[in-house]
């Protein structure tokens, strides 16, 4: 017999952590999983329209570190160390790093603030910053609010939303689109 994809488990509005605990629907932690998972399909999205292959494979490496950081998010803490869950390391940081470093050597210092947009692609990709700000926003709550976060989760969304700006910017330059810089009204 095929799998099912519904359940009918969640028709009350609860859904399960991995490790069996019920929450609300409406619970920051399944926001916060929800969000990194929006933000690995707006990733699917930028990959499905970048011609440069090395960011491609970057970008496929990232979705697979949002899947660990959504099974992290979606764990009941209490019970993960039970389990086997994936984990995100430091060198998953280090690599976004070196990747906005070799991409910003090839591009223009920026001289004021640029809007987004001047290629779908451009604009595509500061929409997946902009929710991987959200996610990190709402871990930083979860936090202030003593639930556990693994401060590794937030530091890689941090360093994400970084690659990302810069990844635009590179898109924008491989594609031939010109920045838009802002100019802010003055009176």
């Amino acid at each position: 017999m095929a799998f099912k994809i519904y359940t009918k488990t969640g028709d009350l509005g609860k859904t399960s952590l991995i490790g069996g605990t019920k929450v609300a629907k409406s619970h920051i932690r399944i926001e916060s999983y929800g969000t990194v998972d929006e933000l690995n399909s707006y990733i699917g999205l930028v990959n499905d329209q970048l011609t440069d292959a090395h960011s491609r494979i970057i970008l496929k490496e990232i979705q697979d570190r949002l899947f660990t950081i959504g099974s992290s998010l979606a764990c009941d803490p209490d019970k993960e160390p039970l389990m086997k869950m994936p984990d995100l390391k430091e060198e998953d940081i280090t690599l976004l790093e070196k990747e906005i470093d070799t991409m910003n050597e090839t591009l223009p210092v920026m001289k004021s603030f640029i809007l987004p947009g001047g290629h779908v692609t451009v604009s595509t990709t500061h929409i997946a910053r902009c929710v991987c700000r959200r996610a990190e926003r709402i871990c930083v709550n979860m936090q202030q609010h003593d639930l556990f976060v693994d401060p590794l989760v937030i530091k890689y969304l941090n360093r994400l939303s970084d690659y990302l700006f810069v990844l635009a910017r590179y898109a924008g330059h491989l594609l031939g689109a010109e920045e838009i810089p802002w100019k802010p009204r003055v009176k």
